[in-house]
């Protein structure tokens, strides 16, 4: 029986309806896609490229703690940032309250049974040792399967904020918001999400509400417990069975022609980067990623302006040609 989850808003929440990005969800999702593929056709050409992939001890931890379907852990998925980086979502979780991780976890266990419910209550026992342990999972993790692909998810998720942007702008929050999903409606004071199993009102209280799309949740999710910002996350516009294919194919082309180094800085530079941005997001030492940023420029492949003291790196179209073949 669907259940819904209103969102109250004053005329202060309504004001700060925003935007963000959360690498975390994409991979505790991913996660769950890998778990149960028949239950994710959209992702199948990721799939067919991450399964072998796979870490398979932080990938069963990681299992574990996120499950198959239903309760998602709150402490994995902190609030979303527009810029919110793989090191800043780490970094976030890591950072979790223990207390909440015991919570979280004793609800894990509450909703399972067995081995994995003993397990799981077993590691809220010990919330300092275990959050440890799933931040280096989500580490091992996110590098095998979703860092090879990030540049691309990102786009997707950056196309459907300005979609959703320019659809406030012409028609108003409300409409924007009521086109987010079949599962959302929008009243003047409520926002309403239906789910499978979940009843709740959730007063926003002046914290604004959070929106952040989705490519790997095929249905709507919400955070609604304090201290978090109250938020839905949604399946992104776009998003089609072929949205991963030939992508791995082509980054392995692209690191044949140029070097795994740079094939990786000419990905990570989709947006404007620092070198120590962008060599943090490849992966590279600094002095190596300025190395390889020299030879793109000297190419014609990425370009280099002065904005103040910082020094911005971003693809040229050549380098965006060269990236999407």
């Amino acid at each position: 029986m669907d259940q819904k989850v209103e969102f109250r808003l004053t005329p202060g929440d309504a004001q700060a309806v925003r935007f963000g990005i959360s690498p975390g969800h994409e991979l505790v999702h991913a996660i769950r896609a890998l778990a149960r593929p028949v239950d994710h056709p959209l992702q199948w050409a990721w799939l067919r490229a991450s399964r072998d992939r796979a870490p398979r001890p932080a990938f069963t931890l990681l299992r574990l703690v996120v499950g198959e379907s239903g309760y998602l852990p709150d402490f994995l998925t902190p609030p979303a940032g527009w810029t919110a980086s793989a090191d800043d979502e780490r970094e976030r979780i890591a950072a979790a309250d223990p207390d909440r991780v015991t919570v979280d976890l004793g609800k894990r266990a509450a909703r399972t049974a067995g081995a994995e419910s003993r397990t799981l209550a077993e590691l809220a026992q010990h919330p300092a040792e275990a959050l440890r342990a799933v931040v280096e999972a989500w580490q091992t993790c996110w590098e095998a399967l979703l860092a090879p692909w990030w540049p691309r998810i990102e786009r997707v998720l950056q196309a459907d904020v300005n979609a959703r942007s320019r659809r406030a702008a012409l028609e108003g929050v409300g409409a924007m918001a009521a086109g987010l999903h079949h599962d959302v409606g929008w009243s003047a004071d409520t926002v309403t999400v239906r789910l499978t199993a979940h009843d709740e009102v959730v007063d926003c209280g002046g914290r604004g509400l959070l929106l952040v799309p989705s490519v790997f949740a095929d249905r709507c999710f919400v955070l609604t417990e304090a201290p978090s910002v109250p938020s839905i996350f949604y399946p992104a516009l776009g998003v089609t069975a072929e949205w991963a294919d030939g992508s791995a194919r082509r980054a392995d082309a692209l690191a044949a022609v140029v070097g795994s180094g740079r094939a990786s800085l000419l990905h990570v530079l989709a947006t404007p980067s620092s070198t120590t941005e962008a060599a943090r997001a490849a992966g590279l030492a600094i002095s190596t990623a300025s190395h390889h940023l020299g030879a793109l420029r000297a190419a014609g492949l990425v370009d280099s302006r002065r904005d103040g003291a910082r020094v911005e790196h971003v693809r040229t179209p050549l380098g965006e040609a060269l990236v999407r073949g």
